[in-house]
């Protein structure tokens, strides 16, 4: 394989980090019942802080500290306002998303285009010697490694441990989990702030890591957290498919790049946003075979297409935790 296809493909893995973290904090959180809509103001504030932190620190682990803090704070207001005082968290998380980002925007303009600390890479002895492996997985940083961790932990731990049980319990049938001994809104709040804190902590890993620096307006980050949301719901809320869907958008992000050369009647700011329209392509035709219409266009396909299309649109097929976004009141 092209060196350079390899380098590019390198690229996407290291570019899709920070909004794996973010899809599967954002899975968490929803598999608790609760729907945080601040993650795309939570990604600004972050990557400003985490940012302006390591810069006056010098400490690039403060800097994620700060920003996994802004995350679990913010997340914290989301679950306060809804479980607590029984407001819409649709419209506490729209409200948040839009203090957060015009907040980060505002203090952080004594920052905008400093250089400041970036993580380093940290290649693999004797792992990145592989052909194609080594040069794909081994030469990374540290937070590509974490995100390849998160994506096994969160899997093994919400499928395959009593505690993950319990989580989708609180999410789907919350009154049984509250029969069976569970604290119901406590679990809540807890993994609100779990899913929070990891959204928080994809701020810093574009401004220490992917997009080194903080830019404001023109840092290219606004727009990521709606993607993660929407990846959220791409992956049926299962981490391996939404890392699956982190890496399809920054893969289609690459491309952009790539084809630029070979397109040149097209203008650039065309491509640099199409993955967005696409990735909503992408989850409209994950939800699509829910509706009556593609039902009745199946019937009239030949049998054997139609066992495969239907086999297709059953295997993309999502539903949301049953009780997502339903307050629980304990009786």
């Amino acid at each position: 394989m092209d060196n350079n296809i390899l380098v590019g493909l390198a690229g996407v893995l290291a570019a899709a980090a920070p909004v794996v973290f973010a899809a599967i904090g954002e899975t968490f959180t929803e598999r608790a019942g609760i729907i945080n809509l601040s993650v795309n103001g939570t990604i600004l504030l972050s990557a400003m802080a985490g940012f302006a932190t390591s810069l006056v620190t010098n400490n690039l682990i403060l800097g994620f500290l700060v920003g996994a803090i802004i995350g679990a704070l913010v997340a914290l207001l989301v679950a306060f306002s809804s479980i607590t005082l029984k407001q819409s968290q649709v419209a506490v998380g729209f409200v948040l998303t839009l203090m957060t980002r015009d907040l980060a925007y505002f203090l952080g303009n004594s920052f905008m285009g400093q250089a400041g600390p970036r993580i380093p890479p940290l290649n693999i002895p004797l792992l990145q010697d592989i052909p194609i492996l080594g040069t794909l997985f081994f030469k990374q940083d540290i937070i590509v490694y974490t995100s390849f961790i998160l994506i096994v932990v969160s899997q093994w731990w919400i499928f395959s441990t009593r505690q993950g049980l319990l989580l989708q319990g609180i999410g789907e049938r919350p009154a049984a989990a509250f029969v069976r001994g569970a604290n119901v809104n406590k679990l809540r709040y807890l993994y609100t702030m779990l899913g929070g804190a990891l959204v928080g902590l994809a701020g810093p890993m574009f401004s220490l890591s992917v997009k080194a620096g903080w830019k404001g307006t023109i840092s290219g980050l606004d727009g990521i957290g709606w993607i993660a949301l929407a990846i959220t719901i791409f992956g049926g809320w299962n981490p391996v498919r939404v890392a699956l869907g982190a890496y399809l958008f920054a893969l289609l992000q690459w491309l952009g790049l790539v084809l630029q050369p070979s397109l040149p009647n097209i203008p650039s700011q065309v491509l640099q946003v199409a993955p967005f329209p696409l990735m909503i392509l992408t989850l409209l035709l994950v939800n699509i075979g829910n509706a009556e219409w593609v039902e009745r266009w199946l019937a009239g396909m030949p049998a054997p297409l139609r066992r495969v299309v239907a086999k297709v649109l059953r295997a993309m097929r999502t539903s949301p935790p049953a009780s997502l976004g339903v307050p629980f009141e304990n009786e």
